[in-house]
């Protein structure tokens, strides 16, 4: 006998709740957000209606997308979320692990030693890096892509890739460092 929870899940993805409204909910309250902390039209207490009307319009494009595209928005995101908080439960369990070694203030310790410089600019590309996996493992890259691109044979797609790899080496390679540029010890 299968469980009250899985008739739940079946019947909400059969009524297009999971495949559309979540969706639609979601990016409404993404966008309205981004809107509202970038203050873009103004204050947020002065132009809420406007912030509400420009999340509500780009978030039934998000909702149509699926229809017109034909890709499945709402299975890719069930699995993005699910492997998101998979990789954040791997990092909390990290934190939790070194917080027995570590001295007792370690969100101070950690800002004070990762978040500076170039260090800084690790942690950005690491995180981007578990982004990017997770994008293309949970089937999201479909959305990104969109459906002219996934059409691709998968030999053109993973020369693309390759191709992008071998690149991003040399931007960082060619990008001077601070001390190069400012007449540093190294000349």
């Amino acid at each position: 006998m299968a469980d009250m929870f899985a008739d739940v899940v079946q019947r909400l993805w059969d009524m297009g709740v999971l495949k559309y409204l979540f969706p639609y909910m979601l990016t409404s309250a993404i966008f309205y957000g981004l809107l509202r902390k970038s203050q873009i039209f103004g204050k947020p207490e002065d132009n809420a209606a406007v912030n509400a009307v420009i999340s509500m319009v780009a978030s039934f494009m998000m909702f149509a997308y699926p229809v017109i595209a034909g890709v499945d928005i709402g299975e890719h995101l069930v699995y993005f979320f699910t492997q998101s908080v998979v990789v954040i439960l791997v990092i909390t369990l990290t934190l939790m692990i070194a917080g027995m070694f570590l001295p007792p203030d370690l969100p101070k310790h950690l800002s004070e030693g990762l978040f500076q410089g170039n260090k800084a600019i690790a942690v950005i590309l690491i995180g981007l890096i578990f982004a990017f996996i997770i994008v293309m493992t949970s089937g999201l890259w479909t959305a990104v892509l969109g459906p002219d691109v996934i059409n691709l044979s998968d030999d053109i797609f993973i020369t693309i890739i390759v191709l992008i790899l071998l690149i991003v080496p040399f931007i960082f390679i060619m990008y001077p460092s601070k001390e190069k540029q400012k007449g540093g010890p190294n000349e």
